[in-house]
């Protein structure tokens, strides 16, 4: 039976490598439309849960995994030799930055080892893991055409760009567009043809090196944008207008204009990564990103700003930062989710330690984060812990925070989302909301009478 034909009847099996926060989904996805899955990971403890029916993705319920495990579709192995038995391949492999800022392809290149050994005619092999322009070919291509393999005729290789939104529940695996290109025409058009029998709509384009820009494309948009928006709130803040009114009033236009909101940096797995691939790809063609450096550096200094922010709020009421207690709220990189990968919050709170400043947080979805390592203890959010700190400072709006408990018996709040919108009380101070000049704020719980004493 030919490739095509396993992929029309649903007899093809389906290798996902990496079962992490793409791998994982993509591989339930193709369990609930009737693929059988095997699932490759070099972690034990994963492995382990999913084969009790158990997930640690957040947007993947246990059930969905449990249900597969009974349908017989799905299985999990550390044992990568199964790979010889699989018709479709997919790479679900991290991609990180080293330090130096240059594409970590260490991962890709673990995955495409093991697979290597394991190739054989009549295979589709989809790369998922966001890289630069070029990586199908020069990682995935040339190493098959060594081994003598034809790509295009023996075996089919794509690159499909993962469009994972953790926490969208509006927007998950089947219903996300599906974006497809492949090395060759009939490699695309195999590629079209999988995923066309488990998505609701499949996307194919020109080439894999389309796919993989237009992967860096989105998230270089977001980047950028979402640094303008940080440095317009930041003028906003020396000009004496609040950013989120103004924002609020342009949104109501209906057309040429998309709301981005200020934060205290950027982070997860995409918006602080990708941006950088292309900046260091592009370099090599002697071409050099200005806009994704500039809003690089924009938004990797907010976390700067914010504690900066924050000792002025303290000493507002005449608090030092080196003797002060913040209680830290949310230490995920967005709104309900556990995922702490590149989180703005992690720099604030080690900045905020290095000024000698007691930290603690609270995060509903990471709860055992001190088990990590991590010096900044978790405590439980109570009326008393609220008012034991000298400044509780919101770094990820979280629904499931009550914020007009918090507003009740905070001593000083400082918002870096707008969380508190809406909430009337002079204690909250918002990023980029109106700076009070210090020793001056007009809305206060005890005037500042001693002052007056003192000039008379």
């Amino acid at each position: 039976m030919s490739l095509k034909d396993k992929i029309d009847t649903k007899a093809a099996l389906v290798g996902v490598i990496g079962l992490g926060y793409v791998g994982l989904p993509l591989a339930v996805q193709f369990c609930q439309a009737g693929y059988r899955v095997v699932g490759f990971d070099i972690d034990e403890q994963k492995v382990e849960k999913l084969l009790n029916g158990e997930s640690y993705v957040l947007d993947v319920p246990s059930g969905d995994v449990a249900e597969a495990r009974k349908r017989g579709l799905f299985c999990a192995t550390t044992d990568f030799n199964g790979l010889n038995r699989m018709d479709v391949v997919s790479i679900c492999v991290p991609t990180p930055l080293r330090k130096s800022k240059e594409p970590d392809l260490s991962y890709i290149r673990a995955a495409v080892d093991s697979l290597k050994p394991r190739l054989h005619k009549q295979m589709l092999i989809v790369l998922e893991s966001t890289t630069y322009p070029g990586t199908t070919e020069e990682l995935l291509k040339n190493e098959i055409e060594i081994l003598g393999f034809r790509v295009g005729a023996d075996i089919f290789l794509c690159f499909s760009p993962e469009r994972v939104d953790p926490g969208n529940a509006a927007f998950r695996t089947a219903n996300t567009p599906k974006v497809i290109g492949g090395v060759t025409e009939r490699c695309s058009d195999m590629g079209a043809l999988l995923y066309s029998r488990v998505m609701d709509t499949v996307v194919k384009v020109s080439s894999a090196n389309t796919a993989e820009m237009v992967k860096l494309l989105e998230n270089t948009f977001r980047a950028v944008n979402i640094g303008l928006i940080n440095e317009m709130a930041l003028m906003c803040e020396r000009m004496g207008i609040d950013i989120w009114e103004v924002i609020s009033a342009a949104a109501t236009k209906p057309f040429g204009f998309m709301p981005f909101y200020p934060g205290p940096g950027i982070g997860g797995h995409c918006i602080p990564l990708d941006p950088m691939y292309l900046s260091w790809k592009a370099k090599s063609f002697n071409f050099y990103n200005r806009f994704i450096e500039l809003a690089s550096d924009i938004n990797g200094n907010m976390p700067y700003h914010v504690v900066t922010r924050v000792s002025e709020v303290l000493n507002l009421e005449g608090k030092a930062l080196s003797s002060s207690r913040i209680f830290c709220l949310g230490l995920a990189y967005k709104r309900d989710v556990d995922d702490y990968r590149e989180s703005p919050g992690l720099d604030i709170i080690n900045l905020l330690q290095q000024h000698g400043a007691d930290v603690v947080y609270n995060d509903p979805y990471i709860v055992d984060f001190n088990e990590k390592g991590f010096p900044a203890p978790y405590v439980v959010l109570t009326p008393d812990t609220l008012k034991q700190a000298d400044c509780i400072l919101l770094l990820t709006d979280h629904k499931a925070f009550d914020y007009h408990l918090i507003a009740r018996y905070a001593r000083l709040i400082f918002d870096t989302r707008n969380a508190f919108k809406g909430i009337d009380s002079p204690n909250i101070f918002r990023l980029g909301g109106i700076v009070p000049a210090t020793g001056n704020r007009s809305k206060r719980k005890t005037p500042r009478a001693d002052f007056a004493a003192v000039k008379e």
